[in-house]
C-alpha cells in the first residue's frame, strides 16, 4: 500500500543535479534579460529648482497686503496658470521637445505628456498654533536629456517667479481701482446729500432748530415792546380825552379851572404827587410815568404862559387858547396813529416768530433725517477712502517688492546622474528572478516527468522498503557519450552569453551609448 512521501533536502539537491542544465539556461536567460534591460533602459534626468517663500518685510500692523491667501494655495494657483496650454506650447516650441513624436501624436497628448514630466513639491514647517506653513517649494522637470531637463526647469522657475509678481501686482492694482471707483460713487452720493441738506436749510431758514432759542428771546422781547406800546397807546388816548375837554371849555370861553373843578395849580400838584408815587415803583421809561411826565410838562407850560400873559397883557384871547389846544390834539392824534402802527407791526412780528417756533419741531424732524443720510454717506465715504489709501500702500508695497515674495533659493543645475532607472536595483531583481526562474524550471520539469528516484521514494510507492538498492553501473563509453553533449551545450551557452555581453560593450563604447540607442529604437516604434 502506497504511503505519502515527503521529499527531503537530498531529494531536492538530486533533482537540481539532474536538471542542472535547464536550470542554468533559465538563470542565464533571465539574468541576461534583466542585465540588458538595466543597461538599455533610457535614463531620466531631473533638474530641480528651489524657491523660497519670503515673508513681508514691512510689519503687517503698518501696511497690510491685499493678498491674504495662504502660500500653498497661491502656489497651486500659480501652477495652474503656468501650466496652461499656451505656456506649455511655447516651451515645447522653444526647446524643440518631443520632436520625434510630433508627427504621430496629437497636440493635446503632447501637452499631457509635458504636464506629467513637470512636478511640484511643497516644503512645509510647523508654525504657531500647530499649523503647517509652506516656507518653500521645489519645481522640477524630468527628461531623457540632462541639458533639456536643465533648460526647461530654468524656464519653469522663471515662469513661477514672474507669475507670482504679476498676480500679486494685478490683484493689488485691481483692488485699488475698485476702491477708487467706489470712493467716487460715494463722493457723488455725499455731495448729493450735502446739496439736499443745504436746500432744506435754505427753504426753512427761519424755522431751523438752532434758531429756536433766538426766536424765543425775540418773542419775549416783542411781547415786552408790545405791552409798552399798549401802555403808551392808552396814555395817549387819555391825553386826547383831556385835551378834548380842555378844547371844549376853551371854545365855550370858560377857564379850565372853573368853579366846578380843580384849578390848574391844584391839578399840577396832584399830578406831581402821583408821579412821585409811581417813580418809587417803576423806572423813568415806564409808559405811565412817561404819560404823567408829559401832562406835568404841559400844565407847567400852560401855567407859565398864563402867568406871563397875566403879567404882560393880563388876559389872553380865547382863539389863541383854542389854537394851542388843537395843536396839542393834532400831535396826540399823530402819536396815537404811530403807536397803533407800531402795535400792528409788533403783533405781526410776534405772530411770525410764534409760527416759526411752532414749525421748528417738524422742520427738525426732516432735518434729522437728512442729517442721518448725510452722516451715513460721509461715514461710508471715509471708510472707503481709508481702505483706498491702504490699498494704494499695498500696491506700492507690491511694486517695490517689499511684500511676501518668491525668491530663488537654489537654481536648477545640470543633472549628472539619472533618477531612473535604478540599474543596480534592476540587476539585483534580475538576479533573484533568475534564481526563482531556475528553481521553477526544475520544479516544472520534475512535475512533467513523473519518475521515481531513490529507494525511499520506491518504498513509499510500494508500501514496503526494498531489500537492497543496486546503483546504476555506468560504463566508460556511456560516461564519455554523456559528458560530451553536456559539456558542449554548456560551452555553447556560456560562449553565446559572453559574445552577447561583449557585443553590447563594444557597441556602447565604440558605436553609440546603449541608452541613446534604446531611446532611438523606442522613438521609431512609438
Amino acid at each position: 500500500m502506497a504511503t505519502p512521501y515527503e521529499p527531503s533536502l537530498s531529494d531536492y539537491l538530486a533533482a537540481l543535479r539532474r536538471r542542472a542544465m535547464p536550470a542554468a539556461l533559465a538563470f542565464v536567460l533571465i539574468f541576461a534579460v534583466a542585465a540588458v534591460a538595466a543597461v538599455l533602459l533610457p535614463p531620466t534626468y531631473r533638474a530641480t529648482g528651489t524657491i523660497l517663500v519670503e515673508s513681508q518685510q514691512i510689519p503687517d500692523d503698518l501696511v497690510r497686503s491685499t493678498v491674504t491667501s495662504y502660500a500653498d494655495e497661491r502656489i497651486l494657483v500659480i501652477k495652474q496658470r503656468v501650466m496652461t496650454n499656451g505656456n506649455l506650447r511655447k516651451i515645447v516650441d522653444k526647446y524643440d521637445l518631443f520632436a520625434a513624436q510630433r508627427q504621430s501624436m496629437a497636440a493635446s497628448e503632447l501637452l499631457d505628456k509635458m504636464r506629467q514630466r513637470i512636478g511640484l513639491e511643497l516644503i512645509s514647517a510647523d508654525v504657531t498654533g500647530n499649523r503647517k506653513a509652506t516656507i518653500a517649494f521645489k519645481v522640477f522637470y524630468d527628461d531623457k536629456d540632462a541639458d533639456t531637463a536643465y533648460r526647461v526647469a530654468n524656464e519653469l522657475v522663471t515662469l513661477f517667479l514672474e507669475e507670482n509678481v504679476r498676480t500679486r501686482t494685478e490683484r493689488a492694482s485691481e483692488t485699488t481701482a475698485f476702491l477708487t471707483q467706489e470712493a467716487e460713487k460715494l463722493r457723488a452720493d455725499l455731495e448729493t446729500a450735502e446739496s439736499q441738506l443745504a436746500d432744506y436749510k435754505q427753504r426753512n431758514s427761519g424755522t431751523l432748530p438752532q434758531h429756536l432759542e433766538l426766536h424765543m428771546n425775540m418773542v419775549t422781547r416783542l411781547e415786552a415792546e408790545l405791552k409798552e406800546a399798549e401802555r403808551d397807546y392808552k396814555s395817549t388816548q387819555e391825553e386826547l380825552r383831556y385835551l378834548d375837554v380842555e378844547l371844549t371849555s376853551a371854545k365855550a370861553g370858560l377857564a379850565t379851572t372853573g368853579t366846578g373843578g380843580p384849578s390848574p395849580a391844584q391839578e399840577l400838584t396832584s399830578l406831581r404827587t402821583e408821579y412821585a408815587k409811581l417813580a418809587a415803583t417803576y423806572s423813568a421809561t415806564h409808559p405811565d410815568l412817561r404819560a404823567l411826565k408829559r401832562k406835568i410838562d404841559s400844565l407847567e407850560k400852560s401855567l407859565a404862559q398864563g402867568d406871563k400873559q397875566e403879567i404882560v397883557a393880563g388876559s389872553e384871547s380865547t382863539e389863541m387858547m383854542v389854537a394851542k389846544i388843537q395843536a396839542k390834539i393834532a400831535a396826540a392824534e399823530s402819536r396815537l396813529a404811530s403807536l397803533a402802527q407800531q402795535r400792528k407791526q409788533l403783533a405781526g412780528r410776534l405772530a411770525e416768530y410764534e409760527r416759526q417756533i411752532i414749525q421748528t419741531p417738524q422742520v427738525e424732524r426732516g432735518m434729522t433725517a437728512l442729517m442721518r443720510d448725510y452722516d451715513n454717506a460721509k461715514l461710508k465715504y471715509e471708510e472707503v477712502r481709508a481702505k483706498q489709501m491702504n490699498a494704494q500702500l499695498a500696491e506700492n508695497l507690491e511694486e517695490e517688492k517689499k511684500a511676501e515674495r518668491f525668491a530663488l533659493l537654489e537654481p536648477p543645475v545640470m543633472p549628472d546622474l539619472p533618477i531612473e532607472p535604478n540599474r543596480r536595483k534592476i540587476a539585483a531583481m534580475g538576479f533573484f528572478l533568475a534564481l526563482a526562474g531556475s528553481g521553477g524550471t526544475v520544479m516544472a520539469l520534475e512535475s512533467i516527468q513523473q519518475r521515481v528516484f531513490g529507494a525511499r521514494a520506491l518504498g513509499a510507492l510500494l508500501g514496503q522498503p526494498p531489500l537492497v538498492a543496486v546503483p546504476y553501473i555506468t560504463t566508460r563509453e556511456e560516461l564519455a557519450r554523456k559528458r560530451r553533449p553536456r559539456r558542449f551545450r554548456l560551452f555553447v551557452a556560456l560562449g553565446t552569453l559572453m559574445l552577447v555581453v561583449a557585443a553590447a560593450v563594444l557597441v556602447h563604447f565604440l558605436v553609440q551609448p546603449l541608452d541613446t540607442l534604446w531611446i532611438k529604437l523606442l522613438a521609431k516604434f512609438e
